[in-house]
């Protein structure tokens, strides 16, 4: 019922005025015409009600929930009265030469109550009464005939919208419903890869590695974690864009997830550490992300940072820096210098005037084309979910440039607000 208030809401606020305006119309050429009526204190007393019943109903139509259809029905039939009392008051010769109705336009304000209440249908339904009404009156003068034409085909073109802005609303609520949705479940998946599939992925490789019963158990978490890896990826959402600008899919040193530690770690072992003092425990306020990412560095991992603070709302600066730790845990798992030794990593942080960049360069051997791609349908995420998903939560993006031989560069950028 919200998106419907939201919708109407507008229409309704016109209408309401519509009526008083109207109601005011027809007490003025009342008074202009008071000594032509043929019984001026009748219809006096009729506009006496229509105006204690306009400024009475002012509330009943201003929504959809006070404006019921008994409502309409009685603000209809005011109309309608106030119509067929026309030639009771009157002289004939007024009405033959086109003079107006009693109520005069305020009778168009009840016909539109039904279409913005009830769509064009009701609309076109109340019109019919009123042309006959005026037609009845007024004959088949040509302005009696311009006046319910005029009605009709406004009042059904109001409905019309009403009916396509309502269904507008539904559908851009279902959308936001399902996109809500959507985030939600990125958010858990992203969450699983961080935490549950890399332990997985740890217990089954050191099984493997110590042998007996420890590789049956390790054989057991790798089955565990295919099937999770399985049902993480049918719940992504489909359509996550591509990385922008990028030579190739993704880099071996910051792109496909694999069962490395958990995501902050850098290639000493060490977390994502936390930082800032402006970041209360609701993870409101700002956080300076230097030391988040200062934690990061180690003997294969190097720093380099502005001299002056690096503000970000504190849930920003966090999710900016797991990232990071993401794209580094897979550049321990993944990459290799010509030696066969682990590859050396770099981070650079830069401060812009709109945004926050933070890019990842690694000296691994880069990755083959379309191994994004290929570690997406294995229902490996770590870049769909861990660096990108992520990235995209904050409205920043992540791109990937790789060249076989020369490593691979990510930058991550976070706008500012």
């Amino acid at each position: 019922m919200t998106a419907r208030m939201s919708v109407e809401q507008p229409l309704w606020s016109a209408l309401t005025g519509y009526r008083v305006l109207t109601m005011g119309y027809a007490l003025a050429l009342y008074a202009y015409a008071y000594d032509e009526y043929a019984h001026p204190f009748g219809a006096g007393a009729y506009l006496a009600l229509l105006v204690l019943w306009t400024l009475a109903t002012v509330r009943r139509v201003s929504s959809a929930e006070r404006c019921t259809l008994p409502f309409l029905a009685a603000d209809l039939s005011v109309a309608l009265t106030g119509i067929l009392l026309t030639p009771v008051v009157d002289t004939a010769e007024r009405i033959e030469a086109g003079g107006p109705t009693l109520p005069t336009i305020w009778t168009a304000g009840a016909v539109l109550g039904f279409a913005i209440r009830n769509g064009w249908r009701w609309a076109a339904g109340a019109s019919v009464l009123v042309g006959a009404a005026n037609v009845t009156v007024g004959g088949l003068a040509e302005d009696t005939v311009h006046n319910v034409l005029l009605v009709c085909i406004a009042s059904v073109a109001i409905g019309y919208v009403a009916e396509v802005a309502r269904a507008s609303e539904r559908t851009l609520a279902r959308a936001l419903r399902i996109e809500a949705a959507t985030r939600e479940r990125e958010r858990l998946a992203r969450d699983i890869h961080d935490s549950v599939l890399q332990v997985l992925a740890m217990v089954q490789r050191r099984g493997a590695a110590v042998g007996g019963e420890a590789a049956e158990l390790g054989r057991m978490a790798g089955e565990q974690e295919a099937a999770l890896r399985s049902l993480v990826a049918g719940g992504v959402a489909p359509g996550v864009p591509a990385p922008r600008g990028a030579a190739v899919p993704a880099a071996a040193g910051a792109g496909v997830s694999a069962g490395a530690a958990s995501p902050g770690a850098a290639l000493s072992g060490t977390g994502t550490g936390t930082g800032g003092d402006d970041a209360g425990a609701d993870g409101t306020g700002t956080r300076d992300v230097r030391p988040l990412l200062a934690a990061c560095s180690g003997p294969r991992v190097s720093f380099a940072e502005p001299g002056a603070p690096v503000p970000l709302p504190a849930a920003a600066a966090g999710e900016l820096a797991a990232a990071v730790g993401a794209a580094l845990d897979n550049v321990r798992a993944h990459a290799r210098g010509p030696s066969g030794e682990e590859a050396r990593a770099w981070i650079l942080l830069e401060d812009e005037p709109d945004a926050v960049v933070v890019t990842v360069r690694d000296d691994g051997p880069g990755i083959p084309p379309g191994r994004l791609a290929a570690a997406e349908a294995e229902g490996r995420l770590g870049v769909a979910l861990s660096i990108r998903g992520r990235l995209r939560e904050l409205g920043g993006s992540a791109e990937w440039v790789s060249v076989p031989g020369q490593g691979t560069e990510v930058e991550l950028r976070v706008p500012r607000g």
